[in-house]
């Protein structure tokens, strides 16, 4: 693509016998969230680590705005940010230091330093416990103080590495508005996650990584289109009604304890018109209506053949 700011051909890692990344190509384009979905060991964070500089693949190519991460290292530093899931602030200074350790490393004149560091306090509603050691903030300020820290340097690509992780979900959806901030900025994300309705909330391609490869690629409206299963569920308030509804739908699946029937269904708006006006011409009612499709957790699961680590701890 010609707004790909991440391009990747066929990046392979192993570490002695044990293959990490086997052949994945990825292509990013700017001003969007590209996410990496897939269960504990599957090659997230290696991938993260390849593009970021921390470690050289052992084949493939990968480029980060147009870079060669392997030759050109400095110059792809000087234009990402990287949060990983570990908060790697400084216990020991307050949130207002933290940011200006991060100013002063960037060489930022003092003017600039201090109009930067007064923005993103404010910006990241830490301004009130600026004066704090970081040591007393709760998990989420943390996160967030993190966050700052990356953006201190103003970069063009951020590196989200599972960045919600132990998060409770007022903190995480937090999160996920400084997210959509950023990239309505223009900036580009590139998010790790085992949390799927974070990849289905904010990422535009999502790619599912397993043992390695990459085994599917596309929206999350094009990944769940993937799985069967898509239904209409009618609730009836009698069984004569349900009965009735039954000999009119063909191929559905009653379920006469709750009164429902469940229909297959494509999912769309035209199809949901036909269902309802098939039940009108015979002057049949539903009590209620409800479209279920495949979710992320479904896709993860056909896909990987287990379930994602979210879903196992509900």
């Amino acid at each position: 693509m010609s707004n790909s700011v991440i391009a990747v051909s066929g990046l392979r890692k192993a570490y002695k016998d044990k293959v990490v990344l086997d052949g994945i190509d990825l292509d990013v384009p700017a001003g969007t969230v590209f996410s990496l979905l897939g269960p504990n060991g599957a090659g997230k964070t290696t991938t993260v680590n390849v593009l970021t500089t921390l470690i050289k693949a052992d084949g493939g190519t990968a480029r980060v705005a147009g870079h060669d991460v392997a030759a050109e290292g400095a110059l792809v530093r000087s234009v990402i940010g990287v949060t990983g899931q570990f908060a790697a602030v400084d216990d020991l200074l307050t949130g207002q230091e933290n940011l200006e350790l991060m100013a002063d490393l960037h060489h930022l004149r003092a003017a600039e330093a201090r109009q930067v560091v007064a923005s993103l306090l404010a910006r990241f509603d830490l301004a009130e416990s600026a004066q704090q050691l970081a040591s007393t903030y709760s998990g989420g300020m943390r996160r967030k103080l993190d966050l700052a820290m990356t953006l201190v340097s103003k970069p063009q690509i951020i590196f989200l590495d599972e960045p919600t992780t132990g998060l409770d979900p007022r903190s995480r959806r937090t999160m996920w508005g400084i997210v959509r901030e950023l990239v309505a900025g223009g900036v580009t994300v590139f998010l790790t996650t085992q949390y799927l309705e974070e990849a289905d909330q904010l990422a535009d391609r999502i790619a599912v990584l397993d043992q390695g490869r990459l085994v599917a690629e596309g929206t999350p409206d094009e990944l769940k289109r993937l799985v069967p299963g898509s239904h209409v569920r009618l609730r009836f308030a009698d069984v004569a009604a349900l009965d009735a509804a039954a000999r009119v739908l063909a191929g559905s699946a009653r379920d006469d304890q709750d009164l429902t029937l469940r229909v297959p269904s494509d999912g769309t708006s035209r199809s949901l018109r036909v269902l309802l006006n098939r039940l009108d011409e015979h002057m049949i009612n539903a009590d209620e209506v409800a479209v279920n499709t495949p979710d992320l957790d479904d896709v993860f699961l056909a896909l990987t053949g287990h379930a994602s680590t979210e879903a196992v701890a509900q």
